[in-house]
């Protein structure tokens, strides 16, 4: 177990770990492949998801809206159909509106009776704004793709946290589901991270790419965080 009285903030990554992004992703590809007449299996539009945007954020910066444009373009060619204009913007318009996880707001609450919480999103700002209302806590601080003009894994998020929240990394814990996008690139700049597997139980990374990175704790959901942060520091 960490010592989790050692830690001020916990900063987390939004999508995929407070946000059910594979819902939502699935949400808004699925109708756009069956209006082109074609079926494709959950995983693996999960997949060339994953594939496309990693290579895209890796690029020259784009805002994220233009990068699930393209996205969604790199979908079409992978099976075989040209997006219209109004397909192509469906999962920047749809994100606002993706699902929490059931177990989001709960632990947010109790976590942050005890620490400082900020976010860590390869977002646009409005983008994010969608969704922060619904979280229901304040964050001490928000950083978004738009704001550092690059993409996790690259470090700038991280490092803007960190100036930010006035803390050293040593008091700064980082969770996250995405062992690509957070694990790996925060461990290394000295981190100690919680890795949430949401897909406990799956197959495959689903839409996120592979990373070898080992967290310094893996939990199934951001429940399990709560409560052993709690029982920790009781």
């Amino acid at each position: 177990m960490l010592p989790f009285d050692r830690f001020e903030a916990l900063t987390f990554d939004c999508f995929g770990t407070l946000v059910d992004w594979e819902s939502g992703i699935l949400a808004a590809l699925l109708p756009v492949v069956q209006s082109h007449d074609l079926e494709a299996d959950p995983e693996r539009l999960l997949r060339l998801y994953a594939e496309a945007e990693s290579d895209l954020e890796a690029g020259p910066y784009l805002s994220y809206a233009e990068v699930l444009g393209r996205v969604m373009d790199r979908v079409g060619e992978a099976l075989g159909f040209e997006p219209k204009a109004e397909e192509r913007g469906r999962l920047a318009r749809s994100l606002p509106s993706w699902p929490l996880f059931p177990d989001t707001v709960a632990s947010l609450v109790t976590l942050a009776r005890r620490y400082r919480l900020a976010i860590v999103s390869n977002v646009d700002d409005d983008l994010f704004d969608g969704v922060a209302r619904r979280l229901a806590v304040p964050f001490d601080a928000v950083i978004t793709a738009q704001q550092v003009r690059s993409y996790k894994p690259a470090p700038a998020h991280f490092l803007r946290a960190l100036k930010a929240l006035r803390l050293p990394t040593e008091r700064v814990l980082h969770v996250a589901q995405s062992r690509f996008h957070d694990i790996a690139p925060a461990q290394a700049l000295g981190f100690t991270t919680v890795w949430v597997n949401r897909r406990s139980g799956r197959a495959g990374t689903g839409a996120t790419p592979a990373a070898g990175a080992g967290p310094d704790l893996e939990v199934p959901d951001l429940a399990t965080l709560a409560r052993a942060a709690v029982e920790t520091a009781s």
